[in-house]
């Protein structure tokens, strides 16, 4: 059990967990942006096309490419939370290495209870 808990004290592994913490930050940023224009581009296609039934359509589409776009900028943040929940409820004093990945990963946390 120590051994697992001391692994993200490894300053390797933290390397990589920051390395992986960027590459979350960067699709956190560019996937709901390209969800978003996809679907502004799809609309505009729908509006020239003047057809109510095309609009319609697309409009739903638009509305679950939102949601999506929302779903994965928020979902690595929540994700984070509940792992810093579980970490601070935690009684092992070796707890503190857990936060050190899901800190580097999803940005959320940094407390540990030693």
């Amino acid at each position: 059990m120590a051994e697992a808990a001391t692994f993200c004290s490894n300053s390797g592994v933290l390397t990589i967990f920051t390395i992986l913490g960027f590459a979350v930050t960067a699709l956190k940023i560019v996937i709901p942006i390209i969800l978003i224009i996809l679907g502004m581009l799809d609309m505009g296609k729908a509006v020239t096309s003047g057809k109510d039934d095309e609009i319609k359509k697309q409009l739903v589409v638009f509305l679950k490419r939102a949601i999506a776009a929302i779903a994965v900028f928020f979902v690595p943040s929540i994700v984070g939370l509940i792992m810093q929940i579980i970490n601070e409820n935690l009684t092992d004093s070796n707890a503190c290495g857990y936060s050190q990945c899901v800190q580097k990963i999803t940005g959320v946390g940094g407390k540990c209870n030693s």
